[in-house]
């Protein structure tokens, strides 16, 4: 039978995955070494593993088979054939929206409780809604793009044309579902900027203005960075990373963004940096910080399974340290722009009491941008003021 094939696969996947490895990272390298494979039974086992670990720690006394079948059950409105086989009380049931499912989950196995999706629940922000943040994981987060209003309208009506399920928000940004291959679909010359919708909402606390000089001093691939140029096409930048590999992807991205004019370093911020830094002064610092990632996990659910608690502090004491050797470049009444992609009180509201007390900033604003309503990413915002 070809559930009986499936569910082989599926488990012997999951005897493989130790967590080391981003998932899609792993499952690449998998299908690689696994040739035989068609490209439905990659798919089918793509679509099993995803959902299993969007079940986080929950019915985790319950065998994975059975697992499998009430985590797909919950993130599909599709009957998959191990639902079928597992459920058979629900298979009328899998159209309804996710609470109901959960409902209906929670009527069958009584050991089932939400909380246990999300094993942190109790360190995160009080200003989450819990219910809907632990609901939010048996839904894949859309992708999302960024571009000018005139490529935008472009850009929709070709993926309109093509029967892509695409939403307009604003007249900058549209979403629609993740693994769409936008590079088929649109011919060379379009720009636009992948980047997720709360990570856009940030640029609403930078405020440049012409001709200041900013740093990006966690810059990565360059994400921030383009969405300031693209409020303020008349700043001077830096950009700095630790890594010297994001910096040489951050280059490709400019390049193609039409962004040329820009300094960039490899620095690392835990350490001295006078040398490389001595004669600078900054009318803006925007801190991405590194982070637990825990705001987007909804796209990488198997860190429910394998993140280890003690990152938290981890995290919360590095971005304290690099939050205060960054500050000194700023100049007095200019912003610190700090982000995080956490919903960890350690890494969020707790970094901002620290700065406050200890690194000459005063908070201006600060918010906690809930994606999970959204079907994005959900991200901390704070912005500080030197004094």
């Amino acid at each position: 039978m070809r559930v009986d094939q499936q569910i082989r696969t599926f488990e012997q996947i999951l005897k493989n995955y130790d967590g080391k490895l981003p998932l899609h990272r792993f499952l690449v390298t998998y299908y690689k070494a696994n040739k035989q494979m068609g490209s439905s039974d990659r798919r089918w086992a793509s679509r099993y593993l995803y959902s299993y670990f969007r079940l986080g720690e929950a019915l985790i006394g319950e065998d994975p088979v059975t697992r499998l079948a009430v985590a797909d059950f919950l993130c599909h409105d599709t009957l998959s054939l191990v639902a079928e086989q597992k459920l058979p009380t629900l298979t009328e049931e899998v159209g309804l929206p996710v609470a109901a499912k959960l409902a209906l989950i929670e009527d069958l196995f009584p050991a089932f409780k939400i909380g246990d999706v999300f094993k942190l629940h109790a360190k995160i922000s009080e200003k989450i809604d819990k219910d809907l943040f632990l609901q939010s994981f048996f839904t894949q987060p859309d992708l999302f793009i960024r571009s000018d209003e005139q490529s935008i309208r472009d850009i929709h009506q070709m993926l309109s044309a093509e029967e892509i399920e695409v939403k307009s928000i604003g007249s900058h940004t549209l979403a629609m579902p993740n693994g769409v291959k936008l590079e088929q679909l649109l011919p060379q010359g379009y720009h636009y900027q992948v980047q997720d919708l709360s990570s856009q909402k940030t640029g609403d606390y930078f405020q440049p203005q012409q001709y200041d000089y900013w740093w990006d001093c966690c810059a990565a691939s360059g994400g921030k960075s383009l969405l300031l140029h693209s409020l303020q096409p008349k700043i001077q930048l830096l950009v700095s990373d630790v890594r010297e590999s994001s910096l040489h992807n951050l280059d490709e991205r400019f390049h193609q963004a039409g962004l040329k004019k820009y300094q960039k370093k490899a620095l690392d911020l835990l350490q001295n940096n006078e040398a490389d830094l001595h004669d600078y002064e900054f009318d803006g610092i925007i801190l991405d910080a590194p982070c637990s990632g825990s705001g987007t996990w909804g796209r990488t659910p198997e860190m429910l399974s394998f993140f280890e608690d003690f990152k938290i502090e981890y995290f919360s004491k590095l971005q304290k340290s690099i939050a205060s050797n960054v500050v000194q470049y700023l100049k007095k009444d200019k912003p610190l722009i700090y982000i995080t992609c956490s919903v960890f009180k350690a890494e969020n509201e707790e970094v901002v009491a620290f700065l406050e007390a200890n690194a000459g900033l005063k908070l201006e604003k600060m918010d906690l941008i809930q994606g999970y309503t959204e079907k994005a990413d959900t991200m901390f915002v704070a912005r500080f003021i030197k004094v």
